[in-house]
């Protein structure tokens, strides 16, 4: 018996999907990679999906900005059935660069059709590329349900130039009547969906949010990297814990957050209709 289909895109500048790919087969999907092109053409193999994933990389180089090529693409050719996807209750996760990605099409954090684009995420404020561990925290909102149940705090590591999420209020949020609500109306409303944050002021980012999920929780997207800690040999301290562990019998080794993530993913695609 297989498990719900994932889908993985991959391809032109992006480069974690054997990663990506593998995490999410260890806790039970059924993963199938996509290439871009391919799924721009045939946008409809979404519909037998249970998870869509874009994973980590520089897709398209990242001209003009992080996931802004692949965004104005997908917009053009996938649109509809991406919103259709949402919609359905079906979990649409970016990671890193895929978080980006699904900033600049405007579906975190109000992944609804025709909401205005409020976030985006630029330049850390050390004005270089990250490549470190980091500690995180859950948030106690409901948008953390899915992806994050179980998890309090967690290490994982961060591997990007433009992670510092910043409010964006321009030229579409105009359009829509946003710049109606006052600065600190929409500062909270961003804050409700940050579902992880880092402990301390790692790149410069609003309220130290690592990630933004969608009210329900179906759609996420975050900076680190889970799947990059999926055995608990991936940590750079794993040596330490594991002793630590062998003295304190009461205090079993905790599972990786990154694969704690990737299960309780699976858990909700799996009892999903």
């Amino acid at each position: 018996m297989t498990g719900p289909k994932a889908i993985v895109v991959c391809g032109d500048g992006i480069n974690c999907e054997a990663e990506t790919s593998y995490a999410l087969q260890l806790v039970g999907f059924d993963v199938q990679l996509v290439h871009v092109s391919e799924l721009l053409k045939q946008p409809e193999k979404l519909r037998e999906a249970r998870l869509f994933c874009i994973p980590g990389g520089f897709s398209f180089g990242d001209e003009i900005a992080s996931g802004k090529v692949l965004a104005v693409k997908m917009r053009r050719h996938m649109q509809g059935e991406l919103q259709d996807f949402i919609d359905k209750k079906r979990l649409v996760v970016g990671i890193c660069n895929g978080f980006q990605v699904l900033v600049q099409l405007g579906l975190l954090p109000f992944p609804e059709s025709g909401a205005p684009r409020i976030v985006s995420l630029t330049h850390n404020k050390q004005k270089k590329f990250l490549n470190r561990w980091v500690s995180l925290e859950v948030s106690q909102s409901p948008s953390a349900d899915i992806f994050f149940k179980s998890l309090k705090r967690f290490d994982l590591p961060i591997r990007h130039g433009e992670g510092n999420l910043k409010l964006e209020i321009g030229s579409q949020a105009d359009q829509s009547g946003e710049l109606d609500k006052s600065r600190s109306e929409i500062l909270q409303a961003v804050k409700e969906h940050a579902s992880l944050r880092y402990t301390d002021d790692v790149n410069g980012s609003l309220d130290q949010i690592a990630a933004l999920s969608s009210k329900d929780g179906f759609v996420m997207g975050l900076m680190p990297h889970p799947e990059a800690f999926v055995r608990l040999t991936q940590h750079p301290g794993w040596t330490n814990r594991q002793r630590l562990s062998q003295a304190d019998k009461s205090e079993p080794s905790k599972k990786p957050g990154g694969l704690v993530i990737f299960e309780n993913a699976y858990a909700y695609a799996s009892s999903a209709n």
